[in-house]
């Protein structure tokens, strides 16, 4: 279920290719079920933290197979927006943000 406009893209495989740029993104799991919606001011720093920090302890990075991004100016207003919506939709918010509040 494609949550963003655009590509997905193969997570290990094109994270480090990411612009340093603001923007928000999905992550999901290999059902293609979003599992995060999250927001950066600078998304090659995000996923770069993401990829490299305590990977074996974080059942959520584990289930990390795609992923879409999208550059936006304002981040954690798209994000909230994103979420809203997502949970009027499905009645839940993605498991791992429901893991981070």
């Amino acid at each position: 279920m494609e949550i963003l406009e655009g590509k997905v893209n193969v997570w290990l495989q094109s994270a480090q290719f990411v612009k340093s740029k603001p923007g928000v993104y999905v992550l999901y799991d290999k059902n293609f079920d979003p599992i995060y919606i999250g927001e950066s001011e600078n998304l090659q720093k995000t996923f770069e933290r993401y990829v490299n920090d305590d990977f074996e302890n974080n059942s959520c990075k584990q289930k990390t197979k795609t992923y879409q991004r999208e550059f936006v100016e304002n981040p954690k207003e798209k994000q909230q927006e994103i979420l809203e919506n997502y949970k009027k939709e499905h009645g839940v918010i993605p498991c791992c943000n429901a893991e981070s509040t």
